[in-house]
């Protein structure tokens, strides 16, 4: 053990010994002795560590209630407490989670559950820290019931009740709600994306920040920070937006820390920056009291997300993924009028990074002043890979019939491209940076395909057949473009189809085929989402009644019937082939300043 750290500990906490409620001691760094809930009795005085407000600790008297046994599951019992001094009036509030509870110079466990809401108590469920200390011994496996963003509502038993089904059926014992700070963030963001960060019993608050957190340093004090008592974040997001938990160190080592006293996200094994925190205030309420605080410093990482705790280590580093958001604002004349620039690191986690890249963007969209109902949203971004190169991912959105709002739509679109990255099921993608450009056009940009006509209803196979196509934009008159359209020398004499489609009808059959390959490797995904085709075009495309195979990222049109059949007699349950009855060969792309929508067919006949 580190002497000049324990040295270290025990000089900060004489000093704030003499501010400290009936001249209690705060607890210093190293592992103190502790008391097993076996041993814990009723009526036995406790004190409590935490912040109510600042960076400072201050201790809380506890009365012993007593031990429900198998509260927190077979062989997990849960010492109850009454809370007095100030968390008399504020009660049990989230990001108390963790905070240390002794008796008699030893430690007992941590503050991380409450009982009830609307009560005169403050009456507490403290994990025991016998339970907390197992998470040291825990190996990489991944619990089953973490609460990703894809599946919120997958949470501890305990913690199922919501508040008001606590105050209608009784008493339930519920994890301490840690609110989720975020710095930089749109009030409109928080309300769109807040139900589902509460189903996963995380409560979203507001904060702010005197400077931008920045997660890929460490702070130069890590060594003596995080004591207990001390309140301590993970870092989801960080930089010119932040977002954060909060929650209160139970135990320091010297290396490792312990906190929250129940599961954040149930996770098991992460890598998350973990960081000091300044409380803003505590907010008393008989409902849902909460601090508001802020993330300071980065001075470790988050290892484990486990059931009875977090754990994490000083002076460890976490990978993370340096975004860049470049929002342009156009004018009517297509002049460039001003540029918001935004950089930002996200937690690299394979359900949680998706998310966090929809949320970002969407953020970095919310509350411009440009912002208007009629706005035309275009995409480009890149994403650096290592070993795979780079994803160009590009689209535009444009207001339409459907309910959901343009940004809304891009937003989805920009989560799904991660999602099909970090889904892979073969190896984990690791990337390098992510940068991407936003342009607002003051405009409804939108045009459907309407028709399309051939003055001759047949061509020869070679030949090149000229055809006007028709589309409808919004609120203006009709457009008319034509093309030459290269009929295949292949092409058998028939009846056939020319496809004048938008971007989404090409797109599609391709992107359900790659999902029904269940172990499609990286090399093949970023290929597939290289191919997909942006929606600024209008795609010509030559149909035919032959199958087409899909194979990973390999298209394979025009197949005789019989070699289709053989591929699909020749499958693997590892390599998949995915076949539909038509094959549509792309002839030409016709670019557009807008968004294409819509699809036309037009048959001929081929001599």
């Amino acid at each position: 053990m580190n002497t000049g750290r324990i040295l270290t500990g025990l000089v900060l906490a004489a000093c704030l010994q003499a501010q400290s409620p009936a001249g209690v001691a705060r607890p210093p760094i190293g592992k103190p002795p502790i008391l097993r809930a076996a041993e814990v009795k009723p009526g036995m005085k406790a004190t409590a560590w935490t912040v109510f407000a600042g960076s400072t600790p201050e201790a809380v008297p506890i009365e012993i209630l007593g031990v429900m046994k198998n509260a927190w599951g077979p062989k997990q019992d849960i010492i109850l407490g009454k809370m007095g001094g100030r968390a008399e009036r504020t009660n049990v509030a989230g990001g108390m989670s963790g905070s240390p509870v002794y008796v008699d110079g030893k430690l007992i466990g941590a503050v991380a559950l409450r009982l009830s809401v609307f009560s005169p108590d403050a009456i507490c469920g403290i994990t025991p820290i016998e339970l907390m200390l197992e998470i040291n011994d825990f190996d990489q496996s991944r619990p089953p019931d973490a609460r990703t963003p894809d599946n919120p509502n997958r949470r501890a038993a305990v913690d199922i009740a919501a508040p008001f089904a606590q105050a209608s059926a009784g008493w339930t014992l519920t994890p301490i709600e840690s609110p989720l700070v975020f710095s930089g963030f749109q009030e409109t963001v928080i309300r769109e994306f807040g139900p589902m960060f509460q189903q996963m019993g995380i409560r979203p608050a507001q904060g702010g920040a005197s400077a931008a957190l920045r997660a890929t340093k460490l702070d130069a004090d890590w060594r003596t920070s995080l004591l207990p008592g001390d309140a301590v974040s993970g870092v989801l997001v960080s930089g010119d937006m932040s977002m954060t938990v909060m929650g209160t160190v139970t135990y320091n080592d010297g290396k490792r820390v312990l906190a929250f006293g129940h599961p954040f996200l149930n996770l098991g094994p992460v890598s998350m920056p973990m960081a000091k925190s300044d409380v803003v205030m505590t907010l008393a309420s008989a409902f849902q009291p909460n601090k508001v605080g802020n993330a300071t410093g980065v001075v470790g990482s988050l290892r484990q997300d486990r059931h009875s705790g977090v754990m994490g280590v000083l002076g460890d580093a976490s990978e993370m993924i340096p975004t860049r958001l470049k929002v342009r604002t156009f004018g009517e004349s297509n002049q460039l009028l001003k540029e918001k620039d935004l950089k930002f690191d996200i937690f690299v986690q394979q359900k949680w990074t998706p998310f966090l890249m929809m949320v970002t963007l969407f953020n970095g969209l919310s509350g411009l002043n440009d912002f208007a109902e009629e706005t035309t949203y275009r995409i480009n971004g890149t994403v650096d890979m290592e070993g795979h190169g780079k994803l160009s991912l590009g689209n535009i959105f444009a207001p339409g019939e459907t309910p959901q709002p343009a940004p809304m739509q891009m937003t989805f679109w920009w989560g799904d491209k991660f999602n099909r990255l970090f889904l892979n099921t073969v190896r984990m993608p690791k990337l390098r940076a992510v940068d991407v450009n936003v342009d607002l056009i003051p405009r409804r940009s939108i045009a459907a395909i309407e028709s399309a006509f051939a003055e001759a209803g047949e061509a020869d196979a070679g030949t090149e057949l000229p055809v006007k196509v028709y589309l409808r934009p919004y609120r203006g008159g009709r457009i008319e473009r034509t093309v030459r359209v290269k009929i295949p020398r292949s092409l058998p004499p028939g009846e056939h189809r020319i496809l004048f489609s938008d971007a989404d009808t090409l797109n599609r059959i391709q992107s359900v085929a790659s999902q029904f390959n269940r172990f499609m490797d990286l090399p093949q995904m970023v290929s597939v989402l290289n191919q997909e085709r942006t929606n600024n075009r209008m795609y010509v495309s030559i149909v035919q009644s032959r199958p087409t195979v899909y194979q990973d990222d390999k298209v394979m049109p025009g197949l005789p019937p019989s070699v289709a059949n053989v591929m699909q007699n020749g499958r693997t349950g590892t390599r998949a082939y995915f076949t539909i009855p038509e094959s549509a060969e792309e002839q030409q792309a016709v670019p557009f300043d807008l968004m294409v929508n819509g699809s036309y067919s037009l048959r001929i006949k081929v001599n």
